[in-house]
């Protein structure tokens, strides 16, 4: 096996989970960098949190390494891993006040009084809870209580902290929030943060780098950007955001889709004429109005709209059986007869460079 390179907090080599039978984490090889933000993405059953628990020392792998900071954890039992972990549950100590849930771990290892008091301040302080260290979990919100278990697993300092859909029981405008609130403090600590989620959103807003899982493998891994712009596979693209995936053949430069409709993918090296492939064309990059020169057009018909305040979402047919999703943004003083309806006749449009060629 491939020994990790230096400054990895974080590295998997070969990691492998079975369940009867069933392969849930399959050879995985991964590095996540010291100090970074990193999320494992996918839906329910990828075996993102089976990857997370052996990373633990919840489960144990099938075959494979799990190293932490370069040393080998594999067979280390989970309190002698340099790893913390946040649940979606909080597990917090509902008999005691936040200050004593704070400072549970360093009771344990025999810290001294006066310097558990003192890092229970400061973790407090970090998350705005200086003022409740003598409530019980019960008086406190869904936030605060959230809050209050990440201070617990900070206040120990391990190299790594492990986060199981921390946010996932919380609702939308306090999950936001809490979204922006997690980043600053990882920012401002400096632990390597490896956060599981399904909720595409939360990962690419709060990520330094991302994995998106797909039946136990890593379909891709790179920045926000890199993943949502530049998707590699049709899951990908279909998993990150909203993407408008149309199969057709590829042929000298072009995809047909239709007999009416050829995309043209100019730069596009990888495929060879005859093959099956789909085009990813995200519904931003979609215009329906001020068209330039370089701009791939063809007419469509609305079928429906769709209000969201900031944008208006269209589904517009472009032939037999091919619809699209196009946003546009609402743009002040915009009224509503400004937009289009269903059953009127559009040009859409997009620059060549934002469809991407799927294999």
């Amino acid at each position: 096996m491939t020994p990790p390179t230096t400054g990895h907090a974080v590295s998997l080599r070969g990691l492998t989970k079975v369940f009867g039978g069933q392969t849930v984490v399959d050879a995985l090889d991964l590095d996540v960098d010291s100090g970074e933000f990193f999320s494992l993405l996918g839906p329910s059953g990828c075996g993102k949190t089976t990857t997370l628990r052996m990373i633990a020392g919840f489960s144990d792998p099938t075959a494979g390494q799990v190293l932490v900071g370069g040393e080998d954890v594999t067979s280390t039992p989970p309190h002698r891993r340099d790893v913390n972990t946040v649940f979606q549950s909080y597990a917090l100590f509902e008999h005691l006040d936040v200050r004593r849930n704070v400072g549970f771990g360093l009771r344990r290892k025999g810290i001294d009084k006066g310097e558990i008091d003192q890092r229970v301040g400061e973790m407090l302080e970090l998350v705005e809870l200086g003022d409740r260290v003598r409530d019980r979990p019960a008086q406190l919100s869904g936030g605060q209580r959230q809050r209050v278990a990440l201070a617990r697993a900070l206040i120990n300092r391990p190299k790594v902290l492990l986060l199981d859909e921390p946010l996932a029981a919380l609702d939308l405008k306090l999950r936001h929030a809490m979204q922006a609130e997690l980043k600053s403090i990882q920012r401002e600590v400096g632990i390597t943060f490896l956060f599981v989620t399904h909720d595409q959103d939360e990962a690419l807003s709060m990520s330094d780098r991302v994995a998106i899982m797909n039946g136990g493998v890593i379909e891709q891994c790179g920045t926000p950007e890199d993943v949502y712009e530049n998707p590699t596979s049709v899951f990908a693209a279909g998993f990150i955001g909203t993407s408008n995936l149309m199969p057709g053949v590829y042929a000298s430069g072009t995809v047909a889709v239709t007999s009416d409709l050829r995309i043209p993918v100019p730069g596009h090296t990888t495929s060879v004429d005859g093959d099956q492939v789909s085009v990813a064309i995200r519904p931003e990059k979609i215009w329906m109005s001020d068209f330039t020169p370089a701009m791939v057009q063809t007419p469509g018909t609305i079928v429906s709209t769709s209000y969201h305040g900031a944008t208006t979402q269209y589904l517009v047919s472009v032939g037999t059986g091919i619809t699209l999703t196009v946003l546009e943004q609402n743009l002040p003083r915009m009224r509503a007869d400004d937009r289009w309806n269903a059953g009127d006749r559009v040009e859409i449009g997009w620059l060549p460079e934002h469809a991407v060629v799927l294999r």
